[in-house]
C-alpha cells in the first residue's frame, strides 16, 4: 500500500470513514478506498465534545500506553490531498500515522489540548465500534 510520487495515502479515523457524514469530501476529491487497517498500539481515540458532525480525535501517546485503532486508508492525488488539508479545522490536523506492519501514512490527528476533557473511547478500537455501541445503548 503505497501511493505513487503524485499520490498520497491518507488514513481516516472518524467522520471521513466510508458511509460516515464527511466521506463525501474524500469522494468529491477523487479519493479511492485502499483498505481497512489499524494503527500501531500507541494511539488513543477520544470523542470530541460539541463536534458537528460527531467525530473523534486520534492522539499519539507513548509506546505501550495506547491501543490499535481501526482506520481506513484512501489514496488520492497530491493536489487533492492539499485541498483536503485545507478543509481540516482545528482541533484536528494532518500528521503522520504509524500503521500496523510498520507503514507510515498521512492521517487525521487531534491537538492534545482538545482531549483534556474529552471521553477516551480507545477501548472500542475505533469510531464505528463506538457508534454501534452508542446506538445499541440507546435502543
Amino acid at each position: 500500500m503505497s501511493g505513487t510520487s503524485s499520490e498520497v495515502i491518507v488514513a481516516v479515523v472518524g467522520a471521513h470513514l466510508s458511509g460516515m457524514p464527511l466521506n463525501s469530501e474524500l469522494l468529491a476529491l477523487g479519493a479511492r478506498f485502499v483498505e481497512k487497517t489499524e494503527t500501531t498500539n500507541d494511539y488513543k481515540l477520544y470523542e470530541l465534545a460539541d463536534a458537528h458532525p460527531p467525530k473523534p480525535g486520534l492522539l499519539r501517546v507513548p509506546a505501550g500506553q495506547g491501543h490499535a485503532i481501526e482506520v481506513e486508508a484512501w489514496q488520492m492525488a497530491v493536489e487533492d490531498f492539499g485541498r483536503l488539508v485545507a478543509l481540516v479545522k482545528p482541533p484536528l490536523s494532518i500528521g503522520t500515522l504509524s500503521l500496523a506492519g510498520g507503514r507510515a501514512v498521512k492521517g487525521f490527528l487531534v491537538e492534545a489540548v482538545a482531549v483534556a476533557h474529552a471521553r477516551d473511547i480507545s477501548s472500542f478500537g475505533g469510531w464505528r465500534a463506538f457508534i454501534r455501541n452508542r446506538q445499541n445503548a440507546s435502543t
